[in-house]
């Protein structure tokens, strides 16, 4: 169980409290206000260097404690000065012997220190920044990280330094011998030109036992809870982190504040799921197996193993009255789109209609289409509606849907619209999420009865960032591809192949096969030599391609152009499609073969394999070149793609080769959430155990009202404010 407060401190306290009075805590909840106090009132700080913080948002006592520092240095990545060569970057510590400011003859003041440790001397220059040296004086201890250059001897030019101890007399006069440095752990907080390093040094270490006595009561892990998940308590993981006592203690304790953030964010978004499912009733659907059976039955092929496991997870969730609000997720050609269409035939099973929402005319066209034909031994009705309809069809299409003759609607954003009515929709397919804003995700969904919601992803996401991004709905992946499926054969080529490259696409097009070539860009910069689609077309229509039927389609054209273009594509009346990834998505073309992409090297891996998916969709094996520059590292972070076609390995590779960005920039739930202390890739284990407890937390509770919970409705609060209202929680 996840809640209760430990009753006593772990770790050393001071008795010594702040240079001021805090706040006494508050009768209605737990003692928390503490933490809250102003950091002016600090030791240390005061209202001048209070006005600073507030400039880096620190405010509160709290925000100083969780302000940890963002690198460590010890004996480990401590260069000895009679070792630092030219060439080498490094980090040197030492004593500052002399500094003073070098004019040039060009006008540049050049500041200077000669630093000293155990092995020897070097000269440190910060070219343009005689500022520098208002702030170091002879005798003070110093941490210095840069390039070693030659200019009249060893030089080293600092990106960084850091202020170790301060020579207690301020003059210029040897603090005396060196100090053995060897054991010492320095720490390396993110600062400002008005705060120093030495400055959050200073103040962290005089207040460091009264913050950690008290944020012992924001520990809303037990003990026991902490223990079977292999988590210190939240007081020993701050201490740590501000004073580790050894470099290995330091990752235990991110691990616990990664936990933290997880488990809060899966808190918040708890509440959210249930009030999607549980306090919104919904629609408990009746199989009779008339249609689900009947479409069993006329399938050419049998289920994977994963599309049947799935759609026992989506019954079980519409046939009871809890409402159904679930991602399916998938890689390209995993027969998401099969799943959905047993969904939908199970609401129209029990007299409900379904409808599914493409982003694009082409994508809803393209469903209707595969749709009619499975369900064609069905005695169900299958409608298209999109913007692009006038006149009769649109009125025709209209009627069937509101009548309710239509059972399966298929359409793209039209199907929103006023004037578009359903007689009882019972289920909501929305395909590509992620290319729909939430407003318009939900208009189908904000209805009563409130249908079941399936949302589909073709974009593999690792298990982690999923259930991070999407924790307020319950989570289907379909991991298995059907059986004969022919893989897309994938290599990696350099600019001196391309010839070859295009010899191999023009003998597939003269097969009467077609391909696309894609570019990162849509015009040549002056700043990148990167190739641009623009640029290209001009020059494969007349050189590489002559005779050819050749398309350029990009973003940047209007809707009905680029849906023009991918028409004609689609009807075989272009041979080769020059675009931008603009491809990237559900465009199906059994007759493209072959996908050349250019500077490979500018794309992610996901991104990629998604690419790749547009081609060998047919009988005919696909071909994928990637043609890229770059080094060593970028050639052999591509060549994963031509090892494996599994897109959730390929999206956990590209997880950890390019970290985890901005997680929530793409989140469209209408808040934003940066994990600070949580790496997706390293935390990935503690993801479902942090879902596990805050679901079953709102389960029991999903107010938060509960006396055990006042923390977490607290700590909920604090950390999400007003956001939380835009999930409609709380």
């Amino acid at each position: 169980m996840t809640g209760g407060v430990p009753a006593s401190p772990s770790g050393p306290a001071s008795p010594s409290g702040p240079a001021s009075p805090s706040p006494s805590p508050s009768a209605s909840g737990p003692p928390l206000l503490r933490l809250d106090m102003p950091v002016q009132f600090l030791k240390g700080v005061g209202p001048k260097r209070a006005e600073a913080l507030a400039r880096m948002k620190i405010l509160t006592a709290r925000d100083l404690l969780y302000h940890v520092p963002r690198r460590y240095d010890d004996a480990s990545t401590i260069t000895p000065v009679a070792l630092a060569q030219v060439g080498m970057d490094v980090t040197v510590a030492g004593e500052v012997r002399s500094k003073g400011v070098v004019p040039t003859r060009s006008g540049l003041r050049i500041f200077q220190a000669v630093v000293r440790d155990a092995s020897g001397v070097v000269t440190c220059a910060w070219p343009g920044q005689p500022w520098v040296g208002r702030n170091l004086h002879v005798g003070d201890r110093i941490l210095v990280t840069g390039p070693v250059k030659f200019f009249h001897g060893r030089q080293i030019q600092p990106r960084e330094h850091v202020l170790l101890s301060r020579n207690p007399s301020g003059s210029d006069a040897s603090a005396g011998p060196d100090d053995d440095l060897a054991g010492t752990i320095f720490v390396v907080y993110p600062a400002s030109e008005d705060l120093s390093q030495w400055f959050f040094r200073q103040v962290v270490a005089r207040n460091l036992d009264w913050l950690v006595k008290h944020v012992v009561a924001e520990d809303f892990l037990l003990a026991d809870v902490r223990k079977t998940l292999g988590l210190v308590s939240l007081a020993d993981a701050l201490r740590t982190l501000h004073a580790p006592p050894s470099m290995d203690r330091t990752k235990p304790a991110v691990r616990r504040l990664a936990f933290d953030e997880f488990f809060l964010l899966q808190l918040m978004q708890a509440r959210l799921r249930h009030r999607a499912t549980q306090a919104q009733p919904g629609l408990a659907f009746v199989r009779t197996n008339a249609l689900v059976k009947a479409l069993h039955d006329s399938l050419p092929f049998a289920l994977t193993g994963a599309q049947a496991r799935v759609l026992r997870e989506i019954y079980a969730d519409m046939t009871s009255p809890r409402r159904m609000n679930r991602m399916l997720q998938g890689d390209v050609g995993s027969g998401k789109t099969l799943v959905a269409l047993f969904a939908m035939v199970l609401a129209a099973e029990s007299g409900r209609q379904a409808a599914l929402m493409a982003p694009t005319s082409i994508l809803a066209d393209q469903h209707a289409r595969s749709i009619r034909k499975l369900v064609r031994p069905l005695p169900v009705e299958v409608e298209v509606v999109v913007g692009a309809d006038m006149g009769k069809r649109r009125r025709s299409a209209r009627a069937r849907v509101a009548s309710g003759s239509a059972q399966l609607v298929v359409g793209t954003h039209a199907l929103i619209q006023e004037g578009v009515e359903f007689k009882s929709l019972g289920l909501v397919v929305v395909d590509e999420q992620h290319r729909f804003g939430v407003r318009q995700r939900m208009a189908l969904a904000e209805r009563d009865p409130r249908p079941d919601i399936l949302v589909m992803s073709a974009t593999p996401i690792p298990r982690s960032l999923a259930m991070t991004l999407h924790g307020d709905m319950d989570m289907s992946i379909l991991d298995e591809l059907p059986p004969g499926r022919r893989p897309v054969k994938s290599r990696v080529a350099d600019s001196g192949s391309r010839s070859s490259v295009y010899q191999e696409v023009a003998r597939r097009l003269a097969q009467g096969r077609q391909a696309y070539l894609v570019y990162p860009l849509i015009e040549e910069s002056e700043k990148s030599d990167f190739r641009a689609a623009e640029a290209e077309f001009a020059r494969l229509e007349e050189e590489a391609f002559p005779g050819r039927r050749l398309a350029l389609m990009h973003g940047r054209l209007p809707p009905d152009e680029k849906d023009r273009i991918m028409r004609r594509f689609q009807a075989g009346r272009i041979d080769l499609l020059v675009a931008t990834t603009v491809v990237e998505v559900g465009i199906d073309v059994p007759n493209a073969t072959v996908m050349v992409v250019e500077n490979a090297e500018r794309f992610g891996l996901s991104q990629l394999h998604q690419l790749r998916g547009r081609v060998g969709r047919g009988s005919e094996a696909g071909l994928f070149v990637m043609m890229a520059g770059g080094n060593a590292d970028a050639q052999e972070r591509l060549q994963l793609l031509s090892r494996t076609d599994d897109g959730f390995e390929v999206a956990l590779e590209d997880l950890r080769l390019r970290g985890q960005g901005d997680v929530f920039g793409a989140d469209q739930h209408g808040h934003r959430t940066d994990l600070r202390f949580a790496d997706l890739f390293e935390h990935r284990d503690l993801v479902g155990p942090a879902q596990d407890r805050a679901r079953a937390v709102v389960d029991c509770d999903p107010d938060l009202a509960h006396e055990r919970n006042a923390l977490l409705r607290i700590l909920l609060e604090r950390r999400y404010g007003d956001r939380a209202q835009l999930f409609g929680v709380g």
